[in-house]
C-alpha cells in the first residue's frame, strides 16, 4: 500500500510537467547569467492540453518572467483560447533564434502571438547598439513569415531594481531596458503591432511584489497575467 501511495503521489507531481512540457522547445538552451535563471522546468515550449479543439490558439513568447504569469493568462482565457508558452533565453542577436523560432511556430496555427524579447538582451555586447533596430525588425518579419494571419502583440520588458535596495531601479540594467523598450516601441508603432506596456504596469507596483531585483512574487505575476489575458482576449474577439 505504501509503495502504491508513493507511486500515486509521484505521478500526481509529474502530471502538470507532462502536460506542460509536451513538444518542448530546445532543452539545450543556455543562459550563463545566473540572474536570468529559467523557471522550475527550464527553457522550452509548454503546450497546453487540448480540451476543446474548436478554441483558437494563443502563443506567449518570453523569458522567465513569462513562466511566472503564464498560468494566470491560461486561467483568464479559459474556455476562450488554448494558451501555449515558449519560455526561452534568446535575444534578437542569438544565433539559435531563427531556427528555434521556426520550429516552435511550425507546431501550430496561432491566432494571437504575444511576444517579448528583452531581459536576455541587455547584457553588454549581446546586441550591438546599431543592430538593435534591424534585428528587431527581422524578428517581426520572421514571426509574420512563419505565422501568417496571426495577430502580433509586443510586450515591453519589465523593470529591474537594485537587489539590495528594492526602492531604487537598477542603475546598470534599467537604463538599457528603457532604451530598448523605446526603440522597440517605435518599431511596433511603425509595424502597426499593438503594444502591451508591461514595464509601465509594474514600475509603480508595491515593492512587496518583488521577489528579487528581476523576478516577482505571485502578486506581481498575477498583475502581469491579468493584463496579458485582457489585451489578448481583445484581439481574439476582434478577429
Amino acid at each position: 500500500m505504501r509503495q502504491f501511495l508513493c507511486a500515486l503521489c509521484f505521478s500526481i507531481i509529474l502530471m502538470p510537467l507532462a502536460q506542460g512540457q509536451a513538444a518542448a522547445g530546445n532543452s539545450n538552451a543556455k543562459e550563463p547569467d545566473p540572474r536570468l535563471r529559467p523557471g522550475v522546468f527550464g527553457w522550452g515550449l509548454r503546450k497546453a492540453p487540448i480540451t476543446d479543439p474548436s478554441l483558437p490558439k494563443v502563443l506567449l513568447i518570453g523569458d522567465s518572467i513569462l513562466d511566472g504569469y503564464r498560468a494566470t493568462v491560461a486561467e483568464g482565457l479559459k474556455g476562450k483560447a488554448t494558451v501555449d508558452a515558449w519560455i526561452q533565453p534568446y535575444h534578437q542577436n542569438s544565433p539559435e533564434l531563427p531556427a528555434e523560432l521556426k520550429r516552435v511556430l511550425a507546431q501550430d496555427h496561432y491566432k494571437v502571438i504575444h511576444f517579448n524579447m528583452g531581459l536576455h538582451g541587455w547584457l553588454k555586447g549581446r546586441i550591438p547598439e546599431e543592430q538593435f533596430d534591424p534585428l528587431t525588425r527581422k524578428l517581426v518579419r520572421m514571426i509574420r513569415d512563419q505565422a501568417p494571419g496571426a495577430v502580433l502583440i509586443w510586450a515591453s520588458t519589465t523593470p529591474t531594481w537594485e537587489p539590495k535596495n528594492p526602492k531604487e531601479l537598477n542603475q546598470a540594467i534599467n537604463p538599457v531596458i528603457l532604451e530598448h523598450n523605446a526603440m522597440a516601441a517605435k518599431i511596433m508603432r511603425e509595424e502597426k503591432i499593438p503594444i502591451d506596456d508591461l514595464y509601465g504596469l509594474l514600475v509603480n507596483q508595491p515593492q512587496s511584489a518583488l521577489k528579487d531585483g528581476i523576478h516577482w512574487k505571485q502578486e506581481g505575476y498575477t498583475t502581469l497575467g491579468a493584463a496579458v489575458a485582457d489585451i489578448t482576449l481583445k484581439h481574439l474577439e476582434a478577429k
